[in-house]
C-alpha cells in the first residue's frame, strides 16, 4: 500500500517545534536516550527534514549536519514500515549531493544496520554505545 508523503526540508526555527516533539517521543521516551544527549545545540546549524503524510500529520524528522553527518532519524512508532524513513533518508543525501558534499556519514543503530546498507551506506570500525545503545559508523560516497 503506498502512502503519499511529502518530505519537508527547512532550519529548526521553521521545523523544530514539531521535530522535537517526534524526537522526544522517539528517543527519550521510547529509548530512553537521556535528554542532555538528545539536546546537543547543534540543531541551530543543521538542515531538518519533516515527514508528512496526506493529511498533514508529522510522522518522522532527520537532520543534516554542516559536515556531512545525517542524523536523529526518528520515525513515530504508528509509522514505521511504511517508508518514513527512507524517504527522509533519500531527502536528506539529496540535500547533502545539492550541498557539495562528497560523502553523508551517520552513527547507525546496529539493529538498523541493514536499512542503511540498502541505501549504499557501508559500516566500518567497531560497535560503540552511544546513549546506551549499540551503534557503527556507517559512511556513503555521493560521487558514484
Amino acid at each position: 500500500m503506498t502512502h503519499t508523503l511529502e518530505i519537508r526540508e527547512g532550519d529548526w526555527s521553521e521545523l523544530g517545534d514539531i521535530a522535537g516533539e517526534i524526537r522526544r517521543v522517539v528517543f527519550i521516551e521510547e529509548q530512553q536516550v537521556p535528554e542532555d544527549e538528545e539536546w546537543d545545540g547543534r540543531d541551530d546549524e543543521c538542515r531538518h527534514f519533516l515527514a508528512l503524510d496526506a493529511a498533514g500529520k508529522a510522522l518522522g524528522t532527520a537532520r543534516l549536519l554542516p559536515d556531512g553527518h545525517i542524523g536523529r532519524v526518528a520515525v513515530l512508532e504508528e509509522a514505521r514500515g511504511r517508508g518514513v524513513g527512507l524517504a527522509l533518508m533519500e531527502a536528506a543525501i539529496a540535500s547533502a549531493r545539492r550541498r557539495g558534499d562528497a560523502t553523508v556519514a551517520l552513527s547507525a543503530q546496529t539493529h538498523a544496520l541493514a536499512f542503511y546498507e540498502r541505501l549504499g551506506f557501508h559500516a566500518h570500525g567497531e560497535t560503540f554505545l552511544d546513549a546506551g545503545i549499540p551503534h557503527r559508523s556507517m559512511t556513503l560516497s555521493l560521487h558514484d
